[in-house]
């Protein structure tokens, strides 16, 4: 999908916030999504928001975790209950989160369960993901879909190069 993404990521001291918005073409059709997430201290997803267009279809997302349980626009989504982390589908950020709490030294692999928004149905469903960290700056992505991919990442853990799908200019 070509296109453009913004973000910043930064924190208070009592959690984490990443503040962004993607502007691309699906289907041949404008879209633009700003989200906010919302970590505690440990990267652990407490709360986020997806507003913005896909074409003249109007997306109002919000996300709210309460312990174990997600909430998907007021309603419980028990399919990914006990889930730590949100992967919003159209975008790399989100690979930050499991990497920044896993710590993994070099050669080390994690598996963790996402609650996956996926695009372009925003349906909130459970996705398993297993990093391995390959070097400083490599790991190695799988999900259970199938899909794998080697993601370069900088000193702070955020996606530089997504082989394929996306690439940081700045």
């Amino acid at each position: 999908m070509p296109g453009h993404e913004a973000v910043r990521i930064y924190g208070d001291g009592e959690g984490w916030y990443i503040d962004g918005a993607a502007v691309f073409l699906f289907e041949e059709k404008p879209c633009r999504l700003e989200y906010f997430i919302e970590c505690d201290t440990d990267w652990n997803t407490t709360f986020t928001t997806v507003d913005g267009f896909v074409g003249d279809d109007i997306v109002a997302i919000e996300i709210e975790v309460d312990g174990d349980v997600w909430y998907l626009n007021g309603e419980e989504v028990a399919a990914v209950e006990g889930c730590i982390d949100v992967d919003l589908n159209f975008s790399p950020v989100t690979n930050l989160l499991p990497i920044k709490r896993s710590g993994l030294g070099i050669g080390d692999k994690a598996t963790v369960r996402a609650a996956w928004l996926r695009f372009p149905s925003f349906e909130l469903e459970p996705l398993e993901q297993t990093y391995t960290r390959k070097s400083e700056s490599v790991y190695n992505y799988q999900s259970s879909t199938g899909f794998e991919k080697d993601l370069t990442v900088d000193k702070f853990s955020v996606v530089h190069e997504y082989p394929d799908c996306w690439s940081r200019e700045a």
